[in-house]
């Protein structure tokens, strides 16, 4: 009996530091398909997320849903450390239980307090190891634990960094794309005076965001349920935006932005393919069509307007086959993390004078008023 769990115990304390060591340290993703983080954020997201299905207010369901990211990765660390204390007291008493604790006899309990006050460090003294096995087990013991607090406290910030990161250019797309974005909008706000010049650089700027986010969140998939700051903001309807004006500029295009659309959406679409593996999510396409066939005649006047020519049917065909590439991947992103997609804005939205944008360009095409008037006072 006392074999099978010191087999046990070694097993799990193996298993425990193999899984922090991938799960944080390891800068690459692990393609093997059970480990113990990813068991614990399925488990612990669907839980929650069921749980927020209950709460009939928009806004305060997405509040709960953030609160998820950051405390389950605090659930998953502490996960870990108990399960460490429980493995090396499963070892401690396979050993024979040899601690000296006064005036009470030496049970699992005894082992599993003594395994908990070594791991943290604490040495409080009232029990204390009497074999060498004990004694080896403590030291051991002490030093996993020092280490392994010391590891994850240092890689917090690094974790944290790579959110704030990701979410630096999410704000930046409500000027330019709206809130939430759409591909129309963010053509229709550039205008043909900067489609061919200004979006090709900023279509440039999300290549480079696209990279990093695939990077440091198939390295960190928990990163994945960190959401944004503001409620109609998410980094999937910011993919999604980014996607669908790349297909509409390859579809339609031609020139320098086209050749730039092209290389950001092999980016955008690579690395949201990658993250649905993680999650290993359907690649079927959506029963929902986000564009249908009656809007395309609207999006090619829109991309006239804007200083696109040529558009003609002949790139509707084009189109339809570039979102087949990376809508069912965005989909299936959508239904599990419960971000929504926007939509293809092919309409001007009718609250756009609630949003700064609309209110500037507003002023810009109307009147001022008289209290916007700036007078001299002598």
């Amino acid at each position: 009996m006392h074999t099978m769990i010191g087999i046990l115990g070694f097993v799990l304390l193996v298993a425990i530091l193999w899984d922090a060591f991938e799960s944080v340290i390891l800068p690459r993703h692990v393609r093997r398909s059970f480990r113990i983080a990813r068991f614990f954020f399925r488990t612990a997201w669907t839980i929650w997320s069921v749980t927020a299905a209950y709460i009939r207010t928009p806004k305060r369901r997405e509040g709960y849903l953030s609160y998820f990211g950051p405390l389950s990765l605090l659930l998953l660390i502490g996960f870990w450390a108990l399960a460490l204390v429980l493995a090396f007291a499963m070892l401690q008493w396979a050993a024979g239980s040899a601690l000296a604790s006064p005036g009470n006899p030496s049970t699992f309990r005894t082992d599993l307090y003594f395994s908990g006050t070594t791991f943290f460090t604490l040495g409080l003294g009232d029990i204390t190891p009497q074999s060498s096995g004990a004694r080896i087990l403590s030291v051991f013991e002490a030093g996993t634990g020092f280490g392994f607090l010391a590891l994850i406290i240092a890689y917090l910030p690094t974790l944290y960094g790579a959110f704030s990161q990701r979410e630096v250019s999410i704000p930046l797309l409500d000027a330019r794309a709206g809130s939430p974005p759409t591909a129309s909008e963010l053509l229709r706000r550039h205008g043909p005076e900067r489609i061919q010049n200004g979006l090709a650089h900023y279509l440039r700027d999300w290549e480079t965001w696209s990279a990093q986010l695939m990077e440091t969140h198939l390295t960190y998939p928990f990163l994945c349920f960190f959401r944004s700051q503001h409620d109609n903001q998410s980094w999937v309807a910011a993919f999604t935006a980014i996607l669908d004006t790349c297909a509409l500029l390859i579809a339609y295009g031609e020139g320098e932005t086209k050749w730039q659309a092209q290389l950001t959406f092999a980016i955008c679409r690579h690395a949201v393919a990658d993250l649905a593996q993680i999650f290993y999510i359907d690649s079927r396409m959506p029963d929902t069509n986000r564009l249908p066939a009656e809007d395309l005649p609207q999006v090619r006047s829109l991309l006239i307007q804007c200083g696109v020519p040529g558009c003609t049917e002949a790139g509707d065909a084009k189109l339809k086959e570039l979102r087949r590439l990376y809508e069912p991947y965005l989909n299936g992103l959508s239904q599990l993390l419960l971000m929504p997609l926007p939509s293809w804005g092919v309409e001007t939205p009718a609250g756009q004078e609630n949003t700064v944008w609309g209110r500037i360009t507003s002023r810009a095409t109307r009147p001022a008023r008289p209290e916007e008037v700036e007078t001299d006072h002598f």
